[in-house]
């Protein structure tokens, strides 16, 4: 099995600059710095690296957006999404504590592509132990001008700088990212404008996942060309998936783009305890369900998107035949409800109201109505709100009435 990012997890100082280095570390920036940096974010669109924090938008294409200079003069800055608060997805946390050194040189080649002298790692506030890993990690790569200014001898300069957040999972979202970073509350912005055109402090940002930037190493090292054909046509290399839920191995697992849902679970050591598969998400607790008949899907973000759920974060997250779909959604909802940041009334209100009609039918006091209306409030919520927490609201809970329709069954209704 193809690995990338994970290839040498079993070396213990992997974290430290001198181990990094005798793997090839720092040789992508350097290969990024002997060409324009036109010509790396083209290698990086050869390589249909496409962002693995959620959105799946095509990383090359994304950069391409940021306004030349002679348009739009002024500082760009480039942030490394490290806010990692979806429940199921837990391998940004391995990244970050097993290859830190791989993030800092992915934000340098971003930097350098975009034209920013100034990066920003923006961490979980419970990532207390992976915030100390990254600053270890940068003051060894500044004393040896692997960041700073005059890289290398190169002329190119960029700092990288450490912001813990506070805890708010909408932080996750990049534009209510650049609000907290600015000092305001975590509230998203509607686009556009975009944050590449006008992002922290009102200047052209990237934001890309911790993944994401751990990638560009490699793809630049290697070339676009042979990180494409890793993949899948449309999304090249490998993902890193949290595996956990009713499975005998829990743990980060990589594969190959596109690898069959089935696979991964059989890596993972197949349903806990022998029991039968009921249920699995596949992209992190906001993304619909899927059936045990579905997990020959493969995991790619068109070949999801078919079935009604997205590749996410690749939180793939296993339920067995004893799991009940309610409780399920229940927990999910009940999740979302209090993350809601308050800005758009129907997540604010939708969230809670749905949570109260699944709390109703768990205690076995449902009513008819109930059904419908948890169908029209998801529908009044998604398509109607500024961020993707306020679709979820609305898409999670009708994915599992659709696929489980037996664990919303009438029994349970007075």
């Amino acid at each position: 099995m193809t690995k990338i990012l994970t290839k040498h997890f079993d070396e213990p100082n992997l974290h430290e600059l001198e181990t990094y280095k005798n793997f090839g570390g720092y040789e992508g920036i350097k290969k990024a710095l002997s060409l324009k940096p036109a010509e790396v974010t083209a290698e990086v669109k050869k390589s249909n690296l496409r962002g693995l924090g959620g959105a799946g938008f095509a990383t090359g294409m994304k950069w391409e957006t940021v306004p030349p200079k002679d348009k739009l003069p002024g500082p760009r800055y480039v942030v490394a999404n490290a806010d990692e608060s979806e429940p199921g997805c837990f391998k940004d946390r391995v990244l970050i504590t097993k290859s830190p050194h791989s993030i800092l040189e992915g934000m340098l080649i971003a930097a350098y592509a975009i034209g920013a002298e100034d990066a920003f790692v923006f961490i979980r506030g419970e990532y207390a132990v992976q915030h100390q890993i990254l600053a270890a990690a940068i003051a060894e790569a500044e004393k040896e001008n692997l960041i700073g200014k005059n890289i290398l001898g190169s002329g190119f300069s960029c700092r990288i700088s450490l912001m813990r957040g506070a805890g708010a999972y909408i932080c996750g979202l990049d534009t209510a990212l650049l609000e907290t970073m600015e000092g305001k509350k975590a509230w998203p912005r509607q686009p556009p404008p975009f944050p590449t055109v006008k992002g922290l402090m009102g200047q052209p940002t990237v934001v890309n996942n911790v993944e994401t930037l751990a990638m560009l190493p490699h793809i630049l090292k290697d070339g676009g060309e042979a990180f494409a054909k890793v993949g899948v046509a449309k999304t090249g290399g490998t993902g890193v998936f949290s595996i956990s839920g009713d499975v005998e191995a829990p743990g980060i697992y990589e594969f190959p783009m596109g690898t069959p849902l089935r696979k991964m679970i059989e890596a993972a050591g197949g349903v806990k305890g022998g029991r039968a598969l009921k249920c699995v998400i596949p992209g992190g607790a906001s993304t619909p369900p899927l059936t045990a008949s579905e997990i020959d899907v493969p995991m790619d973000f068109e070949s999801l998107r078919g079935l009604g759920t997205f590749l996410g974060a690749g939180g793939v997250m296993v339920l067995d035949e004893t799991r009940n779909m309610v409780e399920t959604a229940h927990n999910i909802e009940r999740f979302l409800a209090h993350e809601s940041c308050g800005q758009c009334t129907p997540c604010r209100e939708g969230s809670e109201w749905t949570t109260r009609i699944l709390e109703r039918l768990m205690s076995g006091q449902g009513v008819q109505e109930d059904f419908p209306n948890l169908q029209r409030v998801g529908e009044n919520i998604t398509g109607k709100v500024i961020c993707a927490l306020g679709d979820t609201v609305g898409m999670v809970v009708r994915g599992f009435m659709k696929k489980f329709p037996e664990d919303f069954k009438l029994s349970k209704i007075h």
